[in-house]
């Protein structure tokens, strides 16, 4: 190999784990040690002050501002012991990561000197510059200002010497222009719909929360190995690389033992989480080489997106103390599985009862029933929404590639509760559901005990799968904000649990008992959302087929399927639930758009680049060496050379096509994104890169990879996947 390269891999493999010292206590000693949490807000607040705080937190009660000077006062206390002396406005904009901004606690004392200070009006509001970030036109240049507003939900944290404050951030008139405010709003619209259900059941319910649980996917790739590939660096994933000869195909990495190096950058990466008040509990290998994930016990889902962009921004930051670098791509290396993010999301009650739990009685059944068929009518009546809220440029490599599910939405829900439903649907009574639970298996093995078996199997191409209390929307890319999927389905379930009420009192109040009414309703909803139940493979062909014949959103284009925010039936849902304006989703599609074209634009740019300054020129250096080879057996051989040195001919022929293809589709290209850039609307321009350019790098890649079999080891200069996918 090169030996550019050669340094570059030789130093990867020398590196040695780095050691990592555990706190001395278990984690339940240090778990949320830079975290205000409720503990440390009873140790700095005063008694009322408090009571208050935990009162806007839990019911959304307005802070007076002397209580908010209060709390501003004892939060400067609390993160000063922690080492802070910065605070800033931590805020999720458009743009699929988190912003900030840090101040010093200082003011002028009015005496030449200065004071530390943090009152309630600084903890409460700040002004970011609103059309410096993504907006869709809501902010033009010249109309800067924006509001960061903070969000007492979620609470505050220290990183390094800096006090985090969870905000919102909207315009100056307004409008949303983050993922936070309509994530709020889509959660109060469901904990107000689904209250009022379970009044049906449990008169004594007061909030019903979200929760999400989300597992990360990740690769890591040598931080040496990583600066030497362009592409990684600037798009996230690998433009060009044959697969190779070993990868993923012998099946010995998943949960396979975990390398030495990446075992300490895990437990690093943990302790850090946990004193952040992450609740991280699982770790292991995933599918591909280098591929690992992380998950979280579940968490109230506002509290688990922050967490979730709060580990991110971890990640990154301790992968590169360990000599690594974290890939958040969907799809970083061709040929072997992509990263997804899957969102376990349940509804449950201030009573303690877990809404998507089957229960021990036919009513705490039949409320189980209710809110699994509503959920499902929810997700039928908004595939093509439900689909949009996960798609993007770089989830659009992922979804469907045989490990992923499909870019079609539809819930799988196992054999028995697909039972229960068809049963209630053909019943003309109005009998009560039953259930059964865990089931035992032995096996003829003396010494391992009798198993308990779930009711439902798991179906791992479902992109909304029902999995025993819960459903897990699989679909959501790995370094996506899972906001975006949580808005789409908590506003889609919030709407259809109201239209549930309302068509149950309608029959209660003609005249129909309430368990007559609710079990009617569900068996109607039973049978119009059947379409989007789908247990089978969702890789095959033939399922493509019937969901087209079911109704059911199959677009592919990932600039199409963002029209779905703007239809009339999601505008009509986002603005009843008000969660969003339309004024609100158009911007956000706008910044879709322009993102997806931007990414497409990217990679078409480098791959440009490390065409023209590294394949080809080493190409035909390694071609002008076989000429040179072939010139110099001619001269000395004579005619006999040439059947001596046919295969060399082979070679340069082969070169000369693959480079002459190379060089000819680079200009096209560059011709396809001068048209592209022309377009007048930010949709019809990622249309054009969608439709002619995102085609092209694929076509340009295949002559690459054909390229990288044939040049010199020694000559190739960017080190390829069989270095860049296994850790020593």
């Amino acid at each position: 190999m090169s030996e550019l390269r050669f340094n570059v891999v030789e130093k990867a493999f020398q590196a040695k784990p780095k050691e990592v010292k555990a706190p001395s206590t278990c984690a339940s000693g240090y778990f949320a040690k830079y975290v205000f949490n409720r503990e440390k807000m009873f140790k700095y607040l005063p008694t009322e002050v408090y009571h208050k705080l935990v009162d806007a937190m839990d019911h959304g009660a307005a802070l007076d501002r002397e209580a908010a000077d209060q709390v501003a006062e004892g939060m400067k206390r609390w993160a000063k012991e922690m080492g802070a002396t910065h605070y800033t406005h931590w805020f999720q904009p458009l743009t699929e990561g988190t912003a900030e901004k840090h101040d010093a606690f200082v003011e002028y004392d009015g005496k030449g000197g200065m004071v530390e200070e943090f009152s309630g009006k600084l903890l409460v509001q700040q002004e970011p510059d609103a059309s410096s970030f993504p907006n869709g036109g809501i902010r033009n240049t010249f109309e800067a200002r924006g509001y960061s507003a903070w969000d007492p939900s979620s609470p505050v944290f220290v990183v390094d010497d800096t006090l985090c404050i969870p905000t919102v951030f909207i315009a100056y008139t307004g409008e949303a222009l983050d993922y936070k405010a309509p994530l709020l709003k889509a959660l109060r619209a469901v904990d107000k719909a689904a209250v009022e259900v379970c009044h049906y059941f449990d008169s004594n319910v007061k909030k019903v929360c979200a929760y999400l649980g989300w597992e990360q996917e990740y690769f890591l790739v040598d931080e040496g190995l990583y600066a030497a590939r362009p592409d990684l660096l600037l798009t996230g994933r690998t433009l060009m690389g044959h697969e190779a000869s070993k990868n993923q195909q012998l099946e010995d990495h998943y949960f396979g033992a975990i390398p030495t190096r990446v075992a300490a950058f895990m437990k690093d990466l943990e302790i850090q989480a946990l004193e952040l008040g992450i609740p991280v509990k699982t770790r292991h290998n995933e599918v591909a080489p280098n591929q690992f994930e992380l998950a979280p016990i579940f968490e109230e889902c506002n509290l688990a997106v922050d967490h979730n962009m709060l580990i991110m921004s971890l990640m990154r930051k301790v992968a590169r103390n360990h000599g690594f670098r974290v890939l958040l791509h969907e799809k970083p290396f061709k040929g072997v599985n992509g990263s997804g993010k899957h969102n376990n999301w349940s509804l449950g009650t201030d009573t303690g009862v877990l809404l998507m739990a089957p229960g021990k009685t036919s009513e705490e059944n039949l409320r189980f029933i209710t809110f699994v068929v509503n959920t499902l009518m929810a997700v039928y009546r908004h595939n093509g929404l439900l689909k949009a809220s996960i798609m993007s440029a770089t989830n659009a490599h992922r979804l469907g590639a045989n490990e992923a599910p499909p870019a079609i939405i539809s819930s799988f829900l196992g054999s028995q509760l697909n039972k229960v439903l068809d049963h209630m649907e053909e019943s003309s009574t109005d009998e009560l559901v039953t259930l059964g639970g865990k089931h035992g298996m032995k096996l003829d093995i003396p010494q391992i005990p009798e198993l308990l078996i779930d009711n439902t199997d798991r179906n791992r191409t479902s992109p909304f799968a029902f999995t025993g209390n819960r459903f897990e929307f699989r679909a959501v890319g790995s370094e996506a904000n899972c906001a975006s999927a949580m808005i789409a389905l908590n506003t889609a379930v919030a709407e259809q649990l109201t239209v549930f009420k309302q068509d149950v009192d309608a029959l209660i109040e003609a005249g129909e008992a309430k368990v007559s009414a609710i079990i009617q309703v569900i068996r109607k909803y039973i049978k119009e959302c059947k379409p989007i139940r789908f247990d089978g493979n969702g890789y095959s062909e033939e399922w493509k087929q019937e969901a087209q014949k079911r109704g059911l959103d199959c677009e592919t284009s990932c600039p199409l399927i963002f029209d779905n925010y703007l239809a009339a039936e999601s505008i009509r849902m986002f603005e009843n639930m008000g969660v969003m304006t339309r004024k609100e989703l158009e911007a956000r599609n706008e910044v879709k758009w322009e993102t997806y074209a931007k990414k497409i634009q990217i990679e078409s740019r480098v791959l440009g680049d490390l065409v023209m300054n590294h394949i080809v020129p080493v190409a035909i250096e390694y071609q002008t060496k076989l000429l040179d080879n072939v010139c110099k057996m001619k001269a000395l051989l004579g005619e006999e050379a040439m059947s001596l040195s046919a295969e060399n001919m082979a070679i340069i022929r082969k070169i000369a096509a693959h480079t002459s293809y190379i060089k000819e589709h680079v200009d096209a290209m560059v011709e396809a994104r001068k048209v592209a850039n022309k377009c007048l609307s930010e949709r019809d321009k990622a249309i054009a890169y969608h439709d002619t350019i995102a085609p092209m790098l694929e076509q340009i890649r295949y002559h690459i990879d054909k390229l990288e079999l044939i040049v010199d080891d020694q000559m190739w200069t960017l080190p390829k996947y069989r270095e860049l996918l296994f850790i020593r």
